[in-house]
């Protein structure tokens, strides 16, 4: 939480040191007022409403100098130069470049291209063949493209073809018929060889995560937008076989009878329903477009026409359906999508065309260089040398090849070697190599080269996009003035265990219990329970362990609770210092017929020291309030601060 505020505070404070009127200097460093009055105003927040009273920019000019002494004392300890702080550098980096490494150009393109698409609904059929990331993929190529050929020769129908080999089992017996789809559901390569396939046409092999797939455009028509629905759902699994069936159809039909001589369908859905997801909500199910249910269930529900009106009985694999409609929203502007589209675009899979065109600039731009002979030469030095075979089989180390330092790529003035390439596989396979071994290894310098590429990249936005290296530089300040406090302050008064003694001893007087008493107090769940616990009570030897272990059982773990500890009389409220003092136990009604009972060991009828350890909390907590207000001083001594009174007088007031 304190490393959270302190890198909000780096953003809010941070000034970049300009060549404007010096307002104050700290130290040998200075500050320009155009600075101070930009980070003081972007302080005061949107409403923009600064107040430019002296006193406020006085107060607000202490707060700021000291932060910058802060930021200096960091830089001058070199704390950017640790390993935690620049790993947390580079994870910012990258995590901030996203926004960064994409063609906006591009990324405007698909979001157009998207919305276009969401107004036509698309009926495809597919044969897949899967082929898993990291399994051969020459082999299901192979067999693909025959099935394709044999289609393209007539020698077979796209839907034989379909039932015979595809992998989808959910739409292989339909000839692999999926029904309708639009945009954004299903993975990018697969809806644009929907969308850029003719009617009754099928399109070249293409390949996606699942595997490699054929499509075959069955049908386009306008968008139908979305249904909003009811239904009552007449469950039979095929565990019930034609006569679970035939008996659900029968009860559907008897219910769209009952429906239509006036009983509400809500009444109908609590009475029948088997939908265990929409029955208390009289069968509402959440607004759905195209490819949300099975295209049985989905034709049914758009082609009912007025708002009220019910369908016949609808068989999927769930059963028999009976939908009632709700409301009908059409496909929204372009520019009430825009925003929520763009969202989706840069979550789905096309976000990664805008990143390669991107990609493809960067290297254009900074003379990218590939030696494919080098590359050529580590991926078969790997494949040959990585055994197959025996105890270290698919086993490699990136030390056993040390002597290869050809270079890979350059790009700019960076170069990526074949030892390199190496010391990264390692890394991402922890030194192993399962699967297709060349295929593998392939499939890692293509990862290899995007990742040396996208680091590349994001350095020289860090270098060249103002706005990039402002950020970085505020998230660097906020992280290293936290690492900076937690070494001075937090962490030393929770680790300076001598230091925190000493603090105590000299306050000590400070910390102290008011008085009341040292015991326990029981809460019994029932009668029973407390008459047990009043009877072990009366033996001065009884332990709360031995009351746990008496009273309470797995079946029945609360039957008695226990509270220990110190108590003070000021902030209890079951018993009065008189009456413990005249009965050391006390027994008093709790809520639910439950029982309270307090047992005083010990009674403090004035005030008493306490332990550090029992004050601990309170002590660590002003000792790190010592040690902050401390060191806030040194680092004022040690960076004093001049205001320059003539260019401050400009500011108040204005």
């Amino acid at each position: 939480m304190l490393r959270n505020i302190y890198v909000l505070l780096a953003c809010v404070l941070f000034a970049v040191q300009a060549t404007g009127q010096p307002l104050f200097t700290y130290g040998k460093m200075s500050v320009s007022k155009d600075d101070f009055l930009r980070v003081y105003k972007k302080n005061a927040g949107a409403s923009n409403n600064s107040d430019m009273s002296d006193t406020a920019l006085r107060s607000y000019l202490q707060l700021y100098s000291l932060f910058r002494m802060k930021v200096a004392e960091a830089e001058k300890q070199h704390l950017d130069t640790t390993q935690k702080i620049k790993t947390d550098m580079a994870n910012y980096r990258r995590q901030l470049a996203k926004n960064y490494l994409s063609d906006e150009h591009i990324t405007l393109k698909l979001i157009q291209e998207a919305y276009n698409r969401m107004k036509e609904e698309v009926r495809v059929a597919h044969i897949v063949i899967s082929c898993p990331p990291t399994s051969d993929t020459i082999t299901p190529y192979k067999m693909t493209d025959s099935l394709y050929k044999a289609i393209t020769a007539g020698k077979s129908t796209f839907e034989d073809i379909a039932r015979a080999f595809s992998d989808d089992r959910a739409t292989k017996e339909a000839g692999g018929d999926i029904g309708y789809i639009t945009a954004f559901q299903t993975v990018y390569p697969f809806e644009s060889a929907a969308y850029n396939t003719p009617v009754g046409k099928i399109s070249k092999v293409f390949r996606t995560q699942f595997g490699y797939h054929i499509v075959k455009v069955l049908d386009r028509r306008p968008t139908n937008g979305q249904v909003k629905v009811a239904q009552i759902m007449i469950g039979s699994p095929k565990s019930r076989g034609d006569d679970g069936i035939a008996a659900a159809k029968v009860k559907a039909d008897n219910i769209v009878n009952e429906y239509r001589k006036g009983t509400p369908f809500h009444e109908l859905v609590k009475k029948y329903s088997d939908d265990k997801y929409s029955v208390n909500d009289s069968g509402v199910l959440k607004p759905f477009g195209v490819g949300k249910y099975t295209p049985a269930y989905e034709n049914a529900a758009f082609a009912l026409k007025n708002i009220g009106d019910i369908s016949e009985p609808i068989k999927t694999e769930y059963g028999y359906h009976i939908i009632k409609l709700l409301a009908k929203y059409p496909l929204a502007s372009f520019d009430s999508l825009k925003k929520n589209i763009k969202h989706k675009v840069e979550n789905d899979s096309r976000a990664q065309t805008a990143k390669d065109y991107f990609f493809v600039k960067v290297k254009e731009k900074n003379g990218y260089k590939e030696f494919q002979p080098n590359v050529d030469a580590i991926l078969n030095q790997l494949n040959t040398t990585i055994p197959d075979t025996g105890k270290d089989r698919n086993t490699f180390f990136a030390n056993n090849y040390t002597n290869m330092k050809k270079p890979l790529f350059t790009i700019g003035k960076k170069t990526g070697t074949q030892h390199d390439f190496v010391v990264y596989l390692e890394n991402l396979t922890h030194g192993r190599i399962n699967g297709p071994k060349m295929q593998m290894l392939k499939d890692a310098y293509s990862s290899y080269i995007t990742n040396e590429v996208t680091e590349f990249t994001e350095m020289m936005i860090a270098e060249e996009n103002p706005e990039f290296k402002r950020l970085l530089a505020e998230y660097k300040e906020g992280i290293m003035l936290f690492e900076l406090m937690d070494r001075n302050v937090w962490g030393r008064a929770a680790k300076d265990s001598v230091g925190l003694k000493s603090f105590f001893e000299t306050r000590k007087g400070k910390y102290m219990w008011e008085a009341g008493f040292e015991g326990s107090v029981y809460v019994a769940k029932d009668k029973a329970a407390k008459d047990t616990l009043l009877m072990m009570l009366k033996d001065a030897n009884v332990t709360d362990e031995l009351i746990v272990k008496a009273l309470n059982s797995p079946t029945n773990p609360d039957r008695i609770s226990i509270q220990r500890g110190r108590f003070e009389f000021s902030r209890f409220r079951e018993a009065t210092p008189s009456e413990l003092n005249a009965n050391r136990l006390k027994v008093t009604d709790a809520p639910n017929n439950m029982f309270k009972i307090v047992n005083a060991r010990q009674i403090f009828n004035t005030p008493t020291a306490k332990t550090l350890e029992e004050a601990r909390g309170y002590v660590v907590a002003e000792y790190q309030e010592y040690l902050e207000k401390s060191w806030n001083e040194k680092m004022r001594r040690e960076y004093p601060v001049k205001v320059n009174e003539k260019v401050f007088a400009t500011m108040v007031g204005h």
